[in-house]
């Protein structure tokens, strides 16, 4: 089932679909779990524009895309921004703890 979230983002999954199999396949890119971890490191919403990643505008809008239909983030626009927030509530209910130590990985990935 899909949960619609704005007339512009209709593919949001919803909570009670989210899988465990469908998070852990989003994250095995380095890319999105750098999204993940910016996402968690940042006091607010991000705008597409505004990560630290050096892939081109169609391959990061496939990531964000991968990342929203896996139930790991949630898009909305404010005005013609389009911004990104980590579904933190819905993971952690889901499946406590797994966010946290991917965040962390994640991480220690950037520090090696």
């Amino acid at each position: 089932m899909t949960a619609q979230t704005t007339e512009r983002i209709t593919d949001h999954v919803a909570a009670e679909d989210i899988t465990l199999q469908g998070v852990l396949e989003a994250l095995t890119d380095p890319v999105r779990r750098g999204i993940v971890r910016q996402l968690a490191d940042s006091e607010q919403d991000m705008a597409c524009g505004t990560f630290d990643f050096t892939v081109s505008r169609s391959t990061s809008t496939h990531h964000f895309k991968i990342l929203r239909r896996a139930g790991i983030i949630r898009q909305h626009y404010a005005g013609t921004v389009k911004l990104n927030s980590l579904r933190r509530d819905d993971l952690d209910r889901a499946f406590p703890g797994l966010l946290d130590a991917i965040i962390e990985a994640a991480r220690r990935e950037v520090n090696r």
